[in-house]
């Protein structure tokens, strides 16, 4: 199997429906296989899948998981050699997957790709190049963890890509979890998600592992993604506050003690800690 396409659902049954169509047309020259995971859907997403997508593989929680175990449940049950997360709010371009596949088998040292990004409107997505929010920037500036990404511009100055930078293919420090193409094999020595993270973080956790384990992470910007905006949380909610600062703090747990052991080399390879990751 070349290619595990994953989807994890909550509520989205128009635009998942949008979603899987798209990217089941972009795999078309592949051998893959589609696995949805539904997050307790009260809407009609689960018919949808059931009817409409009866090759896709479903997996259905009877109870709201976080999007982390709801993930690393898709990543257990696929068996491709690589695996793409894509959010069901993302259109996926026809040519998109060829593209990518195509850069990563030409790219050995690829751990994991995201692509450009555009909104309903057309417009460049910046998030989809370097995915670090503000409040994080601000936070690895002060903590001194702002030293775990040597190769990121955000930390020396706010990070507003030109037209050339858009259309620029680079290593990067963050792969966006909206479509995130991974080597299941890197996934094998990393460690999937880590769990702790609920809703946010769980992105720059990740592709900081992929780092350590000796491989790159690239924004690749020769194809791209329609990424609708899906509804925003309330940021003045506690439960906001509380999944949002609290990754904050458990990313600093992890790694703001062990800084001293953390030895990133550079392109031509990696030195990797030597404790194992938690999931």
């Amino acid at each position: 199997m070349k290619l595990s396409i994953i989807v994890v659902n909550q509520n989205q049954c128009r635009a998942l429906r949008q979603a899987l169509s798209s990217v089941n047309e972009a795999a078309r020259h592949f051998d893959y296989e589609m696995i949805v995971v539904d997050n307790a859907s009260i809407d009609r997403s689960v018919q949808v899948v059931q009817t409409e997508f009866p090759h896709v593989k479903l997996l259905g929680n009877e109870k709201e998981l976080s999007y982390t175990k709801a993930a690393n449940q898709g990543i257990e049950a696929a068996t491709g050699e690589y695996i793409l997360l894509v959010d069901p709010c993302t259109i996926t371009g026809e040519d998109t997957l060829d593209k990518a596949l195509s850069f990563m088998e030409s790219h050995p040292h690829a751990g994991a790709l995201t692509v450009r990004a555009l909104d309903a409107e057309g417009n460049f997505i910046p998030a989809s190049k370097n995915c670090i929010p503000s409040a994080w920037i601000q936070f690895f500036k002060f903590s001194g963890l702002s030293r775990l990404f040597p190769k990121s511009r955000l930390f020396s100055r706010r990070f507003k890509p030109g037209w050339d930078e858009e259309f620029e293919t680079t290593e990067t420090d963050i792969i966006c979890n909206s479509f995130m193409l991974m080597h299941k094999s890197v996934l094998d020595k990393t460690g999937f998600f880590d769990e702790r993270f609920q809703m946010y973080g769980m992105d720059i956790d990740l592709s900081y592992r992929i780092r350590l384990a000796g491989f790159m992470n690239y924004y690749f910007a020769k194809t791209f993604v329609i990424h609708q905006q899906s509804k925003k949380a309330d940021k003045y909610s506690w439960q906001y506050i509380k999944n949002f600062y609290g990754a904050m703090l458990t990313f600093a747990g992890k790694y703001l003690v062990r800084m001293p052991e953390l030895r990133i080399k550079g392109p031509s390879g990696w030195t990797a800690p030597s404790y194992e990751f938690e999931r």
